[in-house]
């Protein structure tokens, strides 16, 4: 299995820096550079944060559907999951958690979305950082918060809303 580990910190024009550890656990040959996730997630932290530290990892369906069902009890693969570090704040206030991302599912889904692999692979990984600040949607008036963030943030990166029935799971 081909996997390799990038880590990059980036400062953006309104101070924002963001450490993020790339981890790359797939056999996908159409994986972003390290460079990409951090620049998206630099943006959905943007009015958010000041600094932030953060690790994607980038599986395979075996991995992301026994995390998935393990950490939500639902089995099968998932696009994106997020597992945020709450009561850490004290300790470590600037490490926000993880975000998985499953590369076979991203892939199929912006095939059978009719988007590029790029737009989707940025949407979940924006996705999966507004769930590491908090932001859920559960909830119809949450939901509509989050989507609205999601939209604005991938207009910022020039992708466009991604379709509301497409949203990530």
């Amino acid at each position: 299995m081909n996997r390799r580990l990038a880590r990059a910190a980036i400062p953006a024009t309104d101070g924002v820096v963001t450490a993020v550890t790339v981890q790359i656990a797939s056999a996908a040959a159409t994986v972003p550079a390290a460079h990409e996730f951090t620049r998206w997630v630099e943006h959905a932290l943007r009015g958010q944060r000041a600094y932030a530290e953060l690790t994607i990892r980038v599986v395979d369906e075996a991995e992301g559907r026994g995390l998935n069902r393990h950490w939500r009890q639902r089995d099968y693969a998932t696009n994106v999951l997020s597992f945020p570090l709450p009561g850490m704040e004290a300790i470590a206030p600037d490490l926000l958690g993880d975000i998985v991302i499953c590369a076979p599912v991203v892939i199929a889904e912006a095939r059978a979305q009719g988007k590029s692999a790029a737009a989707h692979w940025a949407h979940l990984t924006v996705h999966g950082v507004l769930h590491l600040l908090g932001y859920t949607h559960e909830e119809d008036p949450a939901a509509a918060v989050m989507e609205q963030r999601e939209r604005l943030i991938l207009a910022e990166l020039g992708f466009a809303d991604p379709d509301p029935a497409c949203r990530a799971r």
